[in-house]
């Protein structure tokens, strides 16, 4: 299964202008008409101006996030289907983008080819079967662990690490680590 494109529309909302403006050519050269928006406040002109098909938004940006443009675009237009994209992810997170409509929670860094990938995952229908399912690894689930205590502390290192019960530098050094595998 992929994602056709006969010029379905297509908008990328990500305040990093070099990554957006790369995604909406890389989506323009595979046939979709694409837009890109740097926040919020130009993803909603555009999304009531006319709704796009897909759309791929970023989970953190200044101002109002991504789960807040998601709840917003799923009003206006529930057939919308969402991709959220995010070097900030954990389990939890993504289980509140699911919930609000997200089709697929994808992890930076990420091409149009895995955005695609995702839209069509997304389509997929639910697996019934659980016998290839392994639990995460024991450093996978510390590190969403360490990842949804600094969402609940509005990215603050310091208070972070006085929950989790770390030093904040050695909470800086498990957060420049790339996040383990599955």
């Amino acid at each position: 299964m992929t994602v056709e494109a006969d010029r379905q529309t297509i908008l990328v909302v990500d305040d990093d202008e070099v990554l957006r403006k790369r995604l909406v050519r890389a989506f323009a050269d595979r046939g979709f008409e694409a837009r890109g928006a740097g926040g919020y406040d130009e993803a909603m002109s555009w999304v009531e101006a006319d709704p796009p098909e897909m759309c791929v938004v970023d989970l953190r940006m200044p101002g109002r996030g991504g789960l807040e443009l998601l709840t917003e675009i799923k009003r206006i237009e529930p057939h919308t289907e969402v991709v959220i994209l995010t070097g900030y992810g954990s389990i939890a997170t993504a289980i509140d983008a699911v919930r609000l409509g997200a089709v697929y929670f994808l992890p930076k860094p990420a091409d149009a080819d895995d955005i695609l990938a995702a839209f069509v995952r997304g389509r997929a229908p639910p697996s019934t079967d659980a016998g290839g399912a392994t639990a995460p690894s024991l450093a996978r689930t510390e590190w969403e662990h360490i990842q949804r205590v600094l969402t609940d502390t509005g990215g603050n290192i310091s208070e972070a690490a006085r929950r989790l019960g770390l030093h904040r530098r050695s909470l800086q050094r498990k957060l420049q680590k790339l996040p383990p595998g599955k």
